[in-house]
């Protein structure tokens, strides 16, 4: 198996003005504020070069075959369906309790079993309706939400209702968010699924998130904001987000999902990756587009329609561009390489003339077959079907020379200064926690040790540990008694990044608290292990070189 294995996503892919309107006449792109549009209004998109403006009412009954309906971005509907859903209990500590704590990673196969765990409570009529997406009777629906809350769900066309109140979307409690959005993301009929289809909080939704700063912002930008997941986020700590997409839908969701969360410092912008910012910069950046490299370019949130991995390429260069000075940037991306014992190279290249300090993370990895499977997974019920799109994308990837292709993230901090670093560290999946904190600890780190410059400097700094660490030694016997053969550091958060150094060297890194200089501890250390003169020098080098490591890493920390 390759050693970074992938996972579905929720994306927005980039695009080009829209084709000419019903008039006859040119349709001009321009930054889309959904709020300003009326509640039974939506703007729709057409297809990948065009679009058009249907004005649908809230009233009329939806077809719900069609997506083109739905979302109508009535803020006050939404506000609404909002609070009752939280005076319900709707949470995602309240889902796990009733459904397991794997429900999140289910999908449609399990909605059965879910369903028959449900008790009879108003509560459980929340989770049947918005988690299983299953249809509730409109008593009970009135039951749980009240009727202003039914109400506001005809009013945002996120459900049918009559008789029985059929949910149209999915509607996830992500941490303390509501999140809308349409319908399982690999469980939608591959043959009726829009192009404008959009994906909730999936995998590399939350890469994008356990890899983002938190800190208090000014202005956030997020690019491909597909249901505003990350747009929602950083409001929660930015004075003012703008999320930008190409999807008309998307804005919709972001606008309603915005509103259902209360949220009133988001403004959304339709267009094409950063073409709505033009000559704007944020303190904060965040980017989960269509990153697939794909042949096709059937599904907004998948096919970003561009060649090969220059999608990633040109939001990592353009991310770079609209940073203001002391900004951060996740971005989430993938690369493609002819060389496997040299993965790297492609986001390599693309850092190296940006004004940044650079942390590639690749996560997962693949072959071109493995990698074309794994986007195509959901033909795999039909053999025909599946074998062609393997070859379609087998072919594909050879004519470009990709005997590998990546997925992860490309983090940013653009600082001052004459030289900046870059470094590649492999992320484990199963291991990533919220590693904000680290992150904004480990580009401070490097950006101080770039400005000390010699180890001497180094020297004299006080440092202690950042987190929780882990310190593992391996033991063998000699001589009748264990004996330390090799020893490594782990920090216990975040990326959970491993450094093995010598033994001796470890002990007194691990044991830095900030009270006295690093070469005041090695001094003192290497006097209790009575050194001589050449074993202090070699021990101090070995204690500079990890230091600098955990450094980087955010493990430990200048104090």
């Amino acid at each position: 198996m390759p050693t970074r294995a992938r996972a579905d996503e929720e994306r927005s892919p980039s695009g080009e003005p829209c084709r000419r309107g019903l008039d006859g006449g040119p349709i001009r792109e321009q930054p889309l504020q959904l709020g300003r549009l009326p509640p039974h209004c939506l703007l729709h998109l057409t297809g990948r070069h065009g679009c058009e403006v249907n004005l649908i009412s809230a009233r009329a009954r939806h077809d719900p075959s069609r997506m083109d309906n739905y979302p109508i971005p009535n803020a006050e509907a939404a506000r609404t369906l909002g609070e009752a859903l939280r005076t319900v209990g709707y949470s995602e500590e309240a889902v796990s309790r009733l459904l397991g704590d794997e429900a999140y990673s289910g999908d449609r196969e399990d909605v059965p079993v879910g369903e028959r765990r449900l008790p009879r409570t108003r509560l459980a009529t929340a989770v049947r309706a918005f988690f299983l997406q299953l249809p509730v009777s409109r008593r009970d629906a009135v039951s749980a939400l009240g009727r202003r809350g039914v109400d506001a769900l005809a009013a945002t066309g996120l459900a049918e209702v009559g008789d029985d109140l059929v949910p149209r979307v999915r509607i996830l409690p992500v941490g303390d968010l509501l999140v809308a959005s349409d319908d399982y993301p690999k469980e939608t009929d591959d043959d009726k699924k829009p192009p404008d289809y959009v994906a909730a909080y999936t995998p590399t939704s939350r890469l994008c998130d356990s890899l983002t700063p938190r800190r208090r912002v000014g202005r956030a930008l997020d690019v491909g904001t597909g249901s505003g997941v990350q747009a929602m986020l950083a409001a929660q700590h930015a004075r003012h987000v703008v999320a930008t997409d190409v999807n008309a839908r998307a804005l919709a969701y972001t606008e309603l999902n915005a509103a259902l969360n209360g949220l009133t410092n988001i403004d959304c912008r339709r267009g094409s990756l950063f073409e709505p910012v033009s000559g704007e910069s944020f303190d904060l950046i965040t980017c989960n587009a269509p990153y697939v490299v794909s042949p096709e370019s059937r599904w907004a949130y998948r096919d970003g329609g561009f060649q090969a991995d220059e999608l990633s390429e040109r939001i990592v260069r353009s991310a770079a561009g609209h940073l203001a000075d002391g900004g951060f940037a996740t971005l989430v991306v993938s690369w493609i390489a002819g060389d496997v014992d040299e993965p790297d190279v492609r986001p390599l290249a693309w850092t190296e003339t940006i004004d940044c300090d650079s942390w590639i993370l690749p996560i997962w990895g693949s072959d071109p077959l493995d990698h074309a499977a794994t986007w195509n997974d959901e033909l795999a019920a039909d053999p025909e079907r599946f074998g062609d799109a393997l070859d379609t994308w087998t072919a594909y990837l050879t004519r470009l020379g990709v005997r590998w292709v990546s997925e992860g993230a490309v983090v940013l901090h653009r600082r001052t200064g004459r030289t900046h670093t870059t470094r590649v560290d492999e992320v484990e999946e199963e291991d990533l926690e919220d590693a904000g904190d680290q992150i904004q600890r480990a580009f401070e780190s490097r950006a101080r040790l770039s400005e000390l410059g010699r180890n001497t400097k180094l020297l004299e700094a006080r440092l202690s540990v950042a987190g929780p660490m882990r310190l593992e030694h391996e033991l063998e016997p000699r001589r009748g008694r264990a004996a330390v053969v090799a020893a490594s550091v782990q920090l216990a958060e975040g990326t959970n990044p491993i450094v093995e150094a010598p033994p001796r060297a470890l002990e007194i890194v691990a044991a830095l608290d900030g009270a006295a200089s690093l070469g005041d501890v090695i001094q003192k250390s290497a006097e209790r292990l009575r050194l001589a003169e050449p074993q202090t020098s070699r021990f101090r080098r070995e204690v500079l070189d990890v230091s600098r490591e955990l450094l980087e890493l955010g493990a430990l920390k200048f104090v």
